[in-house]
């Protein structure tokens, strides 16, 4: 009887594991890849998330900084810019904040397991059409020490590799 109980709890956690593995296979699989010579980063949206204005102005000035800094695009163009329009391989990067928790600087100086900071926010690259070609959510976090403005930069760093990985049309040297 144990035999029997032990065997159909391994074969359903071989099922639960491959049903797992099928899911991760289909979130990776591969989009077509769009190289572009430019990205144009649109102001991050928090409509419906209240974050304080530091916060938003950072997200978007980090954004910018870690698109250039990462390269593989000649330009990396602000929303507003007028010569982005001229642009014909032009990626637009459409972000919208979808959580929000702003921890606490002295509880993380004083403990590791107290006052995280954690931005969800959802990505939206299109085409200079507005065809949507990737959609990703990224979040950025500060758990240990660091101000809380560092999860802004954390964001900024994972939003900027995507972007190079999938969009970049010169290597980086």
């Amino acid at each position: 009887m144990k035999r029997v109980l032990y065997t159909m709890a391994i074969s359903f956690l071989l099922l639960g594991a491959q049903i797992k593995l099928a899911e991760l296979r289909a979130q990776s699989a591969p989009t077509p890849a769009m190289k572009a010579s430019a990205i144009q980063v649109l102001m991050i949206q928090s409509d419906e998330i209240k974050m304080p204005a530091d916060f938003q102005i950072s997200l978007y000035e980090n954004l910018i900084q870690q698109l250039q800094k990462q390269g593989g695009f000649q330009h990396v163009y602000r929303e507003g810019e007028h010569n982005a329009a001229g642009v014909t391989d032009l990626v637009v990067l459409h972000s919208t904040v979808r959580g929000f928790k702003k921890g606490s600087e002295m509880a993380r100086n004083v403990t590791t397991v107290a006052g995280k900071t954690s931005i969800d926010v959802h990505c939206q690259f299109t085409d200079k059409d507005g065809k949507t070609v990737l959609e990703r959510d990224l979040n950025g976090k500060v758990r240990f020490l660091g101000g809380n403005l560092r999860a802004t930069l954390d964001f900024a760093k994972k939003a900027a590799k995507l972007s190079h990985d999938n969009f970049a049309a010169r290597p980086v040297s």
